[in-house]
């Protein structure tokens, strides 16, 4: 038997391996799982090109469970190695053997022989579970002998000739104390789902004592593996029936809602990238946080929603990424930063652009349909991101009174100015609404919370292009040919001044044209939004609400009867009137604070019972 020294420079490496080198500590199943499958892809490519001879092509993965001895074994049947390489590969700690051996054997026109292991440390991440570890390996060579290694976590290993007959390796983990879930079948089976649920080489997870399940005639059920080797996205999209893609949607991200439409990517060149995006429907917008996107490196799973690849806002939808020549640093669980990165991101964004483009003009119908659920996601994507806007912005579609979708361009075409009116709560703004209907003008509804960030985006895009809340002019329904008696309208803003005793109140008369509303209330529109501004970062401007008040107008209408018979009522009258009829407006801008409201009801009964 020989003995030696792992070949490493700090005495403290396997602490820090056990505690720092993974984020997660059930990720040494992925990395052993990974590097069996390696072992499979290795020897796949030498029988290929003919430096390899193999009696059987049965490969797969064993996962064996030994709770009695302690142990989580990690067994493949791949290329093994002999004991220069255990040696060169395991005692030597970030040698890459997988770099090394695509280095030997690179072929660019292979892009299926991808090898997952970059960096020599996935092996060791078998220390964090364990207080030992073992293997028992045997090349695919002819002439060479088994070989065996152990290590209890210290400095030193053994190294001797095997007892292994068969080609591959064996990895033996004796699970410490502190990692006893990893001897739990529920804890491995779910680890192994997590990580290894697309891992091109079947998977057989084996529990020791337990016994084979049988069919109802007492036969012996043989097992089957509890990965899907082949998933939908590494298959020809002309392959792929849409019944697939809901399928899949509904096995990997357990929703049972379908999506509305997906995406397929299935690129070779300049880089190799395959996935599927899906869009899926959004009910309300407390909903649109619930994107997943997983990222996989040759069908190994390696994180959810990393954002250097894929652009922010498209965490908004789920899918699946599959890249096996991006950067990953030393965990796997983070990319780096880099110019190669980018370019796959902005790949990605521009093939769901374009497939939105796609849609809207091949299945106009079905786009105008998809709206309600992917204008949340079409909006934030503008504001974060400068090419996508500047690819969709033609088909980014309004919903006007009518509920027809409209374009910007639509919506402007024979109008004098670019002024767009908007109803942002259509029960509360129903009276303008009307007003606006009467006079065959149209508005269009934006009701969401983002909608006031993009319309000030869209300002900013679209030179001239101003956005008013349907509630915040007259201009549009004014009756410019009426006759103005300028005497009576200053009688009529002395009656209101007097009863309102609101000096912040602006009050004007305008003749407008829908004759049946006594008055309504304005807030202009850089009031309110200035109003939201402060709302929405009041704590940047304490002590200065008094700068952010609400500046209503109200308008009280010349062309309405009552307004009209106003200045013979009697004086105590005018005062409830007037008071009636600035409640009414407001109720129709906003709700009533609680004791205005009481006031009015009060009120309401009074005016009622003058009646009987």
């Amino acid at each position: 038997m020989e003995k030696g020294n792992i070949s490493v420079n700090s005495e403290n490496i396997f602490p820090i391996i056990k505690k720092w080198l993974y984020s997660d500590k059930d990720i040494f199943v992925r990395e052993l799982v990974s590097n069996g499958c390696d072992a499979i892809t290795k020897l796949k490519k030498l029988v290929g090109i003919g430096e390899a001879k193999i009696s059987d092509e049965d490969f797969k993965i064993t996962v064996t469970v030994d709770k009695d001895k302690k142990q989580l074994i990690f067994e493949d049947n791949g290329i093994g190695m002999t004991k220069d390489e255990v040696e060169k590969y395991i005692t030597d700690i970030a040698f890459s053997g997988a770099t090394e051996f695509l280095e030997k054997y690179k072929d660019e026109n292979d892009k299926e022989a991808q090898i997952i292991g970059h960096f020599g440390l996935g092996f060791y991440s078998a220390f964090m579970p364990s207080e030992k570890v073992e293997i028992e390996t045997l090349s695919y060579k002819d002439g060479e002998d088994a070989v065996y290694w152990s290590c209890d976590g210290g400095m030193s290993y053994e190294i001797d000739k095997g007892k292994r007959t068969e080609r591959g390796t064996k990895i033996i983990l004796t699970i410490a104390e502190d990692s006893k879930e990893f001897l739990e079948e529920f804890t491995v089976r779910e680890v192994l789902s997590k990580y290894c649920s697309f891992v091109p080489v079947p998977i057989y997870l084996e529990i020791t004592g337990k016994e084979p399940q049988k069919d109802k005639d007492g036969k012996e059920i043989l097992p089957s593996s509890i990965n899907e080797v082949t998933p939908l996205w590494v298959k020809a999209p002309k392959d792929c029936k849409d019944e697939d893609y809901k399928d899949f949607y509904r096995k990997v991200f357990l929703d049972f809602n379908e999506p509305l439409f997906w995406i397929h990517l299935n690129v070779d060149f300049p880089f190799n990238l395959k996935g599927i995006l899906y869009f899926p429907k959004i009910n309300h917008e407390f909903t649109v946080n619930e994107g997943q996107i997983k990222l996989y490196n040759n069908q190994i799973f390696v994180a959810d929603n990393v954002k250097e690849v894929i652009p922010e806002f498209l965490m908004l939808l789920k899918g699946v990424i599959d890249c096996p020549d991006l950067p990953l640093n030393v965990s796997r669980s983070f990319l780096q930063n880099d110019g190669y990165v980018r370019k796959i991101s902005a790949h990605i964004t521009k093939k769901v652009a374009d497939k939105l483009k796609e849609i809207y003009t091949k299945q106009r119908e079905d786009y105008d349909k998809y709206w309600e659920d992917i204008n949340v996601f079409i909006k934030y994507g503008c504001m974060r991101d400068e090419k996508f806007y500047e690819r969709v912005k033609d088909f980014i579609v309004y919903k006007n009174l009518d509920g027809k979708h409209i374009t910007l361009s639509e919506y402007l075409e024979g109008k004098e100015n670019k002024d767009i009116y908007y109803v942002s709560d259509e029960n509360l703004q129903s009276q303008y609404i009307n007003m606006f209907r009467e006079q065959g003008l149209d508005a269009v509804i934006l009701p969401s919370v983002i909608d006031t960030h993009f319309i000030s985006f869209i300002e900013m895009k679209e030179e001239g292009v101003k956005f008013k809340r349907i509630d915040s002019s007259v201009s549009e329904t004014a009756d410019k040919d009426a006759e103005k008696d300028e005497k009576y309208d200053e009688k009529l803003i002395e009656i209101f001044k007097n009863a309102l005793s609101d000096d912040s109140l602006k009050i004007e008369v305008q003749a407008l044209k829908k004759e049946d509303m006594p008055a309504v209330v304005l807030l202009s529109e850089e009031s309110r939004r200035m109003q939201e501004m402060y709302r929405s970062y009041g704590q940047q401007f304490a002590g200065m609400g008094d700068m952010f008040k609400d500046e209503f107008t109200l308008v009280i209408n010349s062309n309405n009867a009552l307004i009209k018979k106003l200045d013979k009522a009697e004086d105590a009258d005018k005062t409830v009137i007037a008071k009636q009829i600035f409640d009414l407006a407001m109720l129709c801008h906003k709700p009533l604070s609680p004791e205005k409201m009481t006031e009015f009801v009060k009120r309401s009964n009074e005016l009622i019972a003058r009646l009987i």
